[in-house]
């Protein structure tokens, strides 16, 4: 197996984006040698714990009611192009994800980690739930399977919630700005929402050295 990393942020767009393109490859070559784990990047690291009004936010970042409309017109172009219907209309919120990345580690010492990935794209980009919240997260974690309670006590506890800050801030110490990020074998890095076409030249090439390796 070949290790894929993911470094995403499940409130961010394009690596929504990214997914799917990937997940249309990969359905289509059940064979693929990706050994797959995501990694935590907040886009807002410093978003107050309760998160903010997401018109509010994206207005402030982009200049006001049309820099937010013109920033994210490719965004909803992408998103068509990939297949996802992103309810961007039902969002009212955008939140602190430090929480979401804990759920993410979590379900990934269960194995269960694909399966939350998915959960909170859906959850915030078609559902319209933040997923800065305590319920909606709980919620979440018994949809794919982890023991609620369980994961409950360790919410109460504050647990991994500072290796999570530091592993973010470790990805931006080796150079990583956005998201979502594919490190290849821990050497290639890939760098945005990259089309299927691009993976599978990608899965070609493995291939293709696989074959030319001496046995």
């Amino acid at each position: 197996m070949i290790k894929l990393d993911i470094l995403s942020d499940p409130i961010c767009p394009w690596c929504y984006i990214g997914k799917a393109n990937l997940d249309r490859v990969l359905q289509e070559r059940p064979g693929h040698p990706f050994d797959i784990e995501w990694h935590p990047f907040q886009l807002n690291p410093d978003m107050p714990e309760g998160g903010m009004d997401r018109r509010d936010y994206l207005e402030a970042k982009f200049g006001g009611r049309e820099g937010a409309v013109k920033a994210y017109a490719p965004v909803v172009e992408a998103a068509q192009a990939a297949g996802l219907d992103i309810a961007f209309d039902k969002i009212a919120v955008t939140p602190n994800t430090l929480s979401a990345h804990c759920m993410i580690h979590w379900a990934g010492l269960e194995g269960r980690q694909m399966a939350m990935v998915a959960a909170l794209f859906h959850a915030y980009f078609i559902a319209g739930q933040d997923i800065g919240s305590r319920d909606v997260l709980l919620g979440l974690a018994g949809d794919v399977g982890l023991d609620r309670g369980f994961i409950e006590r360790l919410m109460d506890s504050g647990a991994d919630r500072d290796e999570i800050a530091a592993r973010d801030a470790h990805a931006r110490a080796r150079g990583v700005t956005g998201v979502p990020t594919f490190i290849i074998a821990n050497q290639h890095a890939v760098p945005g929402a990259q089309p299927p076409e691009l993976w599978n030249r990608v899965l070609d090439d493995l291939e293709r050295q696989a074959a030319e390796a001496p046995e």
